[in-house]
């Protein structure tokens, strides 16, 4: 291999990452332009916080200012609304804005009726989903759809830990 060869494979190697990067703030920005059609809340304004259980996991959307009234309304109404499309196996919004392939959303569109039990409730500053389910399949499924939302919100989103006592506190700051 010549020297000239041996640069620009070292070159190729050391831009790889920062290809990856450029792809996901693309990708970010592509989701959060789709997210537009589909979420009535701004993204830049609130996060999202997906916390995984061992029965499916935790989706709550807060307003980064707690005091910003209209997007806790939106966040709240917004997720009153996914939750009754979501128990009908109606997941054309995450469709619509993640992509068909999307991980984990093929298993959660094909669950039937009552496999996975969906919550609502308020929280400071936003609302909550609880996504509870016996099968260890939907389990899966459903930490690969919040590992993929994860990456596709980028800085608008977070994982959280599982931790019923403190969980509440750290959102409300």
């Amino acid at each position: 291999m010549t020297k000239h060869l041996h640069h620009v494979v070292l070159a190729l190697f050391v831009s790889l990452p920062l290809m990856a990067q450029a792809a996901d703030a693309d990708r970010q920005a592509e989701v959060a332009k789709l997210g537009a059609d589909v979420m009535p809340f701004s993204l830049k304004a609130t996060t999202h916080v997906f916390t995984k259980t061992a029965e499916g996991g935790v989706q709550r959307v807060v307003a980064k200012r707690a005091a910003d009234g209209p997007q806790v309304k939106l966040v709240r109404e917004h997720l009153r609304d996914i939750q009754t499309q979501f128990l009908k196996g109606d997941f054309s919004g995450p469709t619509h804005i993640h992509g068909t392939e999307m991980p984990g959303l093929a298993d959660l569109k094909a669950a039937k009726p009552g496999q996975v039990a969906i919550d609502y409730k308020d929280v400071a500053a936003g609302a909550e989903l609880t996504y509870r389910t016996s099968d260890p399949k939907l389990v899966t499924a459903l930490h690969r759809w919040f590992d993929a939302q994860l990456s596709d919100h980028g800085a608008d989103a977070m994982a959280g830990h599982e931790h019923h006592h403190g969980h509440d506190a750290m959102m409300k700051q």
